[in-house]
């Protein structure tokens, strides 16, 4: 999300815009992971959420924003923030069009007004990302629309090289992105990482009905023979490109957009 929430929060081989411009058709992707030092913090930060950031980015057209905590390990305490912004001057806006929303204010004064010896979070990491160019704009699954279950799978990806990655976001765009949609895994965004942890590396989120769904999509998507052909090309095998993956399971917040 924007600052105030850590407050108080080369050319692509594929051809792109020049890392850091993002030529106006790709989204700007902002994530910040934030860790909070009680149960006690984190639920009034999803009040926060809820009640004043949410209806804020409706209201004045921020764009999608999403609000996740684990689905698979209830004990962590964490919220994955994610913010999508039409380009990269809508995020470097973003700020101050908050902060000059009355209602925004008023709404989020419980956590905004709170005073240094109670923090609203212990930490925060941000990341900023461009949405790759075969998935150009975030798209939030067709359940958050009617508020239904979902459960998402936050993936990083990364390389030992930006040449390295360069290369493995180059296999997605020639058409790795489109198997995940044609299994019906759901994407909600690819994004390469410009700032952030564990660069060089790529991010993407996935959609399912619930986790016990996931093995399945899974399985079909390794069967689709634009995967096995893929993955067949010599200089698109994981070894050369990928050195660590990670994978978080997590679950909406109340009111997220995603």
């Amino acid at each position: 999300m924007t600052s105030y929430l850590a407050m108080a929060a080369a050319p692509s081989l594929a051809g792109s815009a020049p890392v850091g411009q993002p030529d106006g058709k790709r989204d700007t992707i902002e994530m910040r992971v934030l860790t909070f030092a009680s149960k006690q913090a984190l639920d009034r930060y999803a009040a926060f959420l809820e009640n004043a950031y949410f209806p804020a980015v409706r209201r004045i057209g921020l764009g999608k924003a999403g609000a996740f905590t684990s689905a698979d390990k209830p004990d962590t305490l964490s919220i994955t923030l994610v913010q999508a912004h039409p380009a990269i001057e809508a995020y470097a806006a973003a700020e101050n069009r908050l902060l000059q929303d009355a209602e925004f204010l008023k709404a989020g004064a419980a956590v905004l007004d709170l005073p240094p010896a109670d923090p609203p979070f212990a930490h925060a990491e941000c990341s900023l990302m461009v949405a790759f160019e075969s998935w150009p704009r975030l798209k939030a699954p067709k359940e958050a629309a009617r508020d239904q279950a979902r459960v998402f799978e936050l993936r990083t990806y990364e390389s030992h090289s930006r040449k390295a990655n360069k290369k493995k976001i180059e296999m997605f765009n020639a058409g790795e992105s489109a198997m995940f949609a044609r299994n019906g895994l759901q994407p909600v965004f690819f994004g390469e990482t410009l700032s952030g942890p564990q660069i060089p590396n790529l991010t993407y989120m996935l959609t399912y009905p619930n986790l016990e769904a996931r093995e399945g999509l899974w399985k079909a998507w390794g069967a689709d023979p634009e995967k096995q052909r893929l993955f067949s090309i010599p200089e698109y095998a994981d070894k050369l490109i990928v050195s660590k993956i990670h994978s978080t399971f997590l679950k909406p917040l109340p009111g997220s957009m995603i």
